[in-house]
């Protein structure tokens, strides 16, 4: 069965990054699981392994990923909602834990388990709502403004050229590293409309947190189409 949330929604219900999760992971082969997230076409697809351990693998269209941020806020709000107890997930990287306050989910990961990324500042918002994609010759680019230093809100863009992901709406690995890397906690808007929230812990990890909402859910069959 195929669950499609979107992760990161913004309040105004806008945005929100697109995520394929497979709860039972295990009828897809090895073999499988990078054509059916191919196939699928999402900028991250989730195989559930182990539902009482939180065991799971993510597959960008091109790769494996050991940690990613929206697919695990976002499979921990799904298994919450149908029933599971969660309070960590466990992808390649390591444990991850896990928490849930009001309307939103969190989970908590090393900066150093994200991808490598180019933070690329730039003067203003409206030079990030400008970008038409990554700047030549950089396969991973946060592009970012402070839309409001003081009050700690950031404007970014995120481009993935080297996942054959154009624009990413909502990065939570990204916000991730990126909190770490600026040493302060934020709100980052990116996207179209995704709000992602980031808290900085003493041992070095990062919390991000955020919105979700289920989209769809269907039977799946590999080489289905879905919109």
């Amino acid at each position: 069965m195929l669950h499609k949330v979107n992760v990161f929604v913004g309040a105004d219900g806008r945005g929100g990054n697109p995520l394929a999760v497979f709860l039972d992971g295990g009828g897809f082969s090895s073999e499988q699981r990078q054509s059916v997230a191919t196939d699928l076409d999402f900028s991250e697809t989730v195989f559930v392994n182990d539902l009482c351990g939180g065991v799971l693998q993510i597959f960008t269209p091109a790769t494996e990923l050991p940690f990613a941020g929206h697919p695990l806020v976002g499979t921990a709000w799904l298994l919450r909602r149908e029933g599971h107890t969660v309070d960590a997930l466990r992808p390649p990287a390591g444990v991850v834990a896990v928490r849930f306050e009001g309307d939103s989910t969190w989970i908590t990961g090393r900066p150093e388990w994200s991808p490598k990324m180019e933070f690329l500042q730039y003067d203003a918002s409206a030079e990030i709502d400008a970008l038409t994609g990554a700047p030549h010759g950089i396969g991973f680019a946060y592009c970012w403004a402070w839309e409001d230093e003081a009050q700690e809100r950031v404007r970014a863009r995120v481009f993935i050229p080297e996942h054959n992901i154009h624009e990413d709406e909502a990065t939570g690995s990204g916000a991730v590293a990126f909190a770490a890397h600026i040493g302060r906690g934020v709100t980052v808007y990116q996207g179209v409309g995704s709000l992602l929230t980031t808290r900085l812990h003493d041992d070095g990890a990062v919390s991000v947190g955020g919105a979700v909402k289920l989209t769809d859910t269907r039977l799946y069959t590999i080489g289905t189409t879905v919109d």
